[in-house]
This record gives structure tokens, sequence and C-alpha cells, in this order.
């Protein structure tokens, strides 16, 4: 999927553009926004000298749950006294929530510092606006001299451009059905696309209770090692309302962690988290761990806000199976009033299923329009597929935020809004609360 077509020439950088003035130029740079590929950005790593990397790295791919997992590794890392680095994506409200040290996001001065040096760099070599990112984060945790790096693979994982990195510790979450059209139609082809950051001789950490053939396969043939699986190495026990992990040590020792009660995060990956922390090398008690995750609480995964007597869920949910495991949080609490929700989706993704995910959750649906982006999916199609399940429409809005203003005008005391189904309706929902705070 390499692309041979340079940047357009007359797009160039000035000394004196702002970061918003660099991001608006990224956009432009690539012809394709999505260009799967590791030779360019290779190539621009190679001329910036960035590899090999000398702090050790964590990468963590998987379908759902990268966000959550990454957190609390952040957390746990962060609190025992390392400088971490972290790159994440997409963003929600700021582009600098992409890259972080020590658990604060980059400054404006730092990333367009990197971005500078790329451009420089690159010469006429075309990257696209992840890509420039990746870089960009790697530039700014090596001027940050940070004593562990944890990236978050974009999109598959082979031919991803974090890939260029050799991670001592290969993390994989949950996988599931997603983005088919750039990494297969089923989950022992998109299992082989993530394997792709495994390393041999390097610490592999499954988070997947139900893992494709085809990952372990990968393993094994790429020589990865130790291989850590939940529900094996390392696993939950429920008991009740609550969870208990269990870790497995470099020594071999079973480390039991203090009962919690299930949270905004999955319990799979907080474990899957803190077992990759472990095979880094890292030791902690219960008690560190616990305190880790009581501090991690990712953006705009079942984050939950009180607005008064209203309470506010975000999830950037937009697959089944993650629609599914929001269903499962909002279970948890007793809302006395309605459940409503807002709701746009991108239109390669299973709208389908997830309706059939949410079931009867929400007492109406407030949708939004494609507000120009061609990528949103039609919502008075999402409407039809409601209509032919018997659940009610409130309104169609002409855009994500114009449809949470509509939902939170139609709420009580009492009432519970519920806002999913991409990173654009979750991010709708900030920025507006961010205007009216």
């Amino acid at each position: 999927m390499e692309s041979n077509r340079q940047a357009p020439p007359n797009n160039k950088a000035s000394p004196d553009m702002s970061l918003n003035d660099w991001l608006s130029l990224l956009e432009t740079l690539h012809p394709n926004p999505i260009d799967l590929g590791l030779e360019r950005v290779s190539a621009v790593a190679a001329r910036l000298s960035l590899l090999p990397i000398a702090a050790p790295v964590i990468t963590v791919a998987g379908t759902n749950g990268k966000g959550s997992t990454v957190a609390v590794i952040e957390a746990l890392l962060t609190e025992a006294g390392m400088r971490t680095g972290v790159f994440t994506s997409p963003h929600l409200v700021r582009y600098n929530e992409r890259i972080r040290v020590g658990c604060e996001e980059a400054t404006d001065e730092e990333i367009v510092a990197a971005f500078m040096a790329i451009e420089a760099a690159r010469g006429d070599i075309s990257l696209t606006y992840f890509e420039f990112s990746a870089l960009a984060a790697l530039e700014v945790c090596r001027a940050r001299d940070v004593d562990v790096m944890i990236l978050e693979v974009g999109l598959g994982g082979r031919l991803d451009a974090v890939n260029i990195v050799d991670a001592r510790v290969a993390v994989i979450t949950r996988i599931d059905l997603d983005h088919q059209q750039w990494l297969g139609d089923t989950r022992e082809l998109i299992a082989i696309e993530k394997a792709g950051i495994m390393r041999a001789n390097a610490a592999v950490v499954i988070g997947d209770t139900d893992p494709p053939a085809s990952l372990l396969d990968c393993a094994q043939s790429v020589g990865a090692a130790p291989v850590r699986c939940i529900g094996e190495a390392f696993g939950i026990v429920h008991e009740g309302g609550q969870w208990q992990g269990r870790l497995r040590a470099k020594t071999g020792q079973t480390l039991t962690l203090s009962k919690m009660d299930r949270g905004s995060l999955l319990p799979e990956n907080i474990v899957t988290a803190l077992q990759a922390s472990l095979e880094l090398g890292w030791q902690f008690d219960a008690l560190e761990a616990q305190s880790a995750v009581a501090k991690s609480q990712p953006k705009g995964r079942c984050q939950t806000i009180q607005l008064g007597g209203i309470e506010l869920v975000l999830d950037v949910a937009h697959n089944p199976s993650a629609v599914y495991n929001l269903v499962a949080f909002l279970n948890l609490s007793h809302c006395s009033g309605k459940t409503i929700c807002v709701f746009s989706s991108m239109n390669d993704k299973d709208i389908d299923g997830m309706i059939d995910a949410a079931g009867d959750c929400f007492d109406a649906w407030f949708l939004a329009e494609a507000n120009g982006q061609t990528r949103v999916a039609a919502a008075q199609g999402i409407a039809d597929l409601l209509h032919t399940r018997g659940q009610r429409v409130e309104t169609i809005s002409h855009s994500p935020a114009a449809a949470f203003r509509a939902a939170r005008a139609a709420l009580e005391s009492g009432d519970r809004l519920v806002v999913f189904g991409s990173f654009v309706t979750v991010t709708a929902a900030l920025m507006a609360l961010e205007q009216t705070a």
C-alpha cells in the first residue's frame, strides 16, 4: 500500500506556523489519509536518527481496549517514578492529547519543534498525518529523555507507522471485526495484522479471552517469548459484583490483586496492562496496582460526568463488541429516569450490529446528520434501521453537536444521556461542554 506520489509542491511550512497551522498543512501533504506501510516512515526516522529507541517500548495493538490499556500502564509506571512517553490516537479535543510525557500533554512548542525537524528531514518523502504524528511522538520523547515509551497502534499493526519501533513487550487486546477493508474480513486475518508488532525473544501479552489461532501461530513462528495469555498465565476471578485479578511475575510467582468493583475500565484491559508492566520488568504490589487503576480514566471510555442531577456517559464505542461493553457498564448502575442517547457513526462501521448490541437500553435516540463529512453515515438511514426494530428516534439534527444540545434540552433530573458511536460524536459533546462551562 505504499505510495510514490510526492507532496503537493505548493504546500510549504514556514518557521512562524502555529500548531493549528501545521495540522492544517499535514492534512494536505499526502494524497491518501490512510496509506499503510513502513518504507516511507522508516526512511524519515533514519534521517532523524530516531532508531533504535534507547528506552524500552511497550506497543499496544487490538480492536477494542487499546486506549484503556495504555492509560493503566501509563498511570502505574508514572506513579512508580518513571518518566513515561505515550503516543495514542486519535485525539478528542486537542491534538496534544496524542503525545504525553509523565501523564502530561506535550506543549504546542514541543510538537511544532518536532514537526519542523521532520519537515526538514523528509525531503521529497510524502508522509500521512498519522505518520507525521508518530514521528513527532518519537522526537518529543527523545528530547524529553523518557524512561519508557508506550505506543498505541493506529490501524492494524504489521504496517502501522509505530511498528518501525521494536517493542520489548507487545500487547494485543480484544480482536474484533473492524477496518475490514484494510485488515481482512475475519478475526483470523485481522489477528495476523495485529501480530505484526511481535518480535523474536520479546514478551507478548494477549488480553483477548478467545484469541484466534492465527495469533498464537504468529507468536510461535516469530519466536516471541514469553507469551502470556489471559485466562492462562493471568486472569480474573469474579465474585458477586467485584472482581479480583491474578498476575504472573517474571519469577513465576502469582501476584493477587485486591478485590475491585467494576468501573469504567474493563477488568480484562486492566489485568492485561498490569501483566504487560510486569513483563517490562517493573515490580509493584496490590496497593500500587489499585492506586494506578483509580487514576486511569481516559477520555471517552465510559467517561462519566455529573451535570447537576443528570448523568452523562461518553464512550467512543464504534463496533458491536464495544457497544455491548458499554451497555454492560450502563447496567451496573440504576437510572431513576430515562436513558437517551446521541449517536452517529462512520458509514464503514457495522451500524446494524451496534444497534443490536444496544438492544432496548435507550428510551430514545437522538441522531446526527453528516454535516458535510463524507465518511459519516446518513442519519435517516440509521433512523430507518432503528424504526424496523421498534426503537424511538426522537430527532435528527444537522450535526453531532446540535444533537447533543437537543438531547440535553430534553433531560430532567434523574435522567441519563449516553453519547457514543464514533470519536467524532464524543468530540462534539466534549467541545460543547467546554463552550458552556
